[in-house]
């Protein structure tokens, strides 16, 4: 499974971006408001930093300013993704941008039937908001499931993004599923390596390691 980092932060990119963890990076207009900076130097800094696809969201709501915002944000660096509401509008544009070789991403996804129309329109990665879902008394991950099972059936390439992670948890129900990629925040990516019972142990291999008064450097 790859990782994407959810965040318009440029210091927690650069924190994370070492580790060899972080397969690309999700952005939104919300992420970029609340980061306070001008959105297309964001994007443009992101990319310097991580290798993989950067998801750079259009805010326009009908296909053909779609199409021009796509155009002008996969012009900032070769690893842009032009992200996409899943609206008949964002299919249209979708199919568009594909079409001209861009890389897409399909967003704010809540049923299969979306998906399956996402991937018939060509779009890269597919979004479901697992979050969202549950907040809604919806099990998200059957979504995750319920997607994963069509594009086997049919053979189709586009990836699985599981988005709106909001627990470790969510992380391994969605790699047991068969998610390509989870998009988390930060804090998320640092819990998954957390577990009290390896504290405890390594707490107790230190203390047997300091009776003996060696060092290793």
């Amino acid at each position: 499974m790859k990782f994407f980092i959810d965040t318009a932060e440029i210091e927690e990119i650069r924190a994370l971006a070492p580790s060899g963890l972080v397969d690309g990076v999700t952005t939104n207009p919300s992420l970029i408001a609340k980061s306070g900076r001008d959105f297309m130097e964001v994007i443009a800094e992101i990319c310097e930093i991580v290798d993989g696809p950067v998801s750079a969201e259009v805010t326009a709501t009908n296909s053909a300013q779609m199409i021009d915002e796509g155009r002008k944000l996969a012009k900032i660096a070769d690893n842009v993704t032009i992200k996409l509401p899943l609206t008949f509008d964002g299919l249209v544009a979708c199919r568009t941008l594909v079409d001209e070789g861009h890389t897409t991403n399909l967003t704010l996804c809540f049923s299969a039937n979306q998906a399956l129309l996402a991937a018939k329109a060509g779009a890269t990665f597919i979004s479901p908001f697992i979050g969202r879902l549950d907040d809604m008394g919806i099990d998200g991950m059957e979504l995750i499931e319920e997607i994963r099972a069509i594009y086997d059936n049919y053979g189709f390439e586009t990836q699985i993004l599981a988005a709106s992670i909001r627990t470790v948890n969510h992380v391994k129900e969605s790699a047991i599923a068969g998610a390509d990629v989870a998009t988390l925040p930060p804090s998320t990516l640092y819990a998954l390596a957390k577990h009290p019972l390896t504290d405890k142990g390594l707490e107790a291999f230190l203390k047997d390691w300091e009776k003996t008064g060696q060092s290793i450097l």
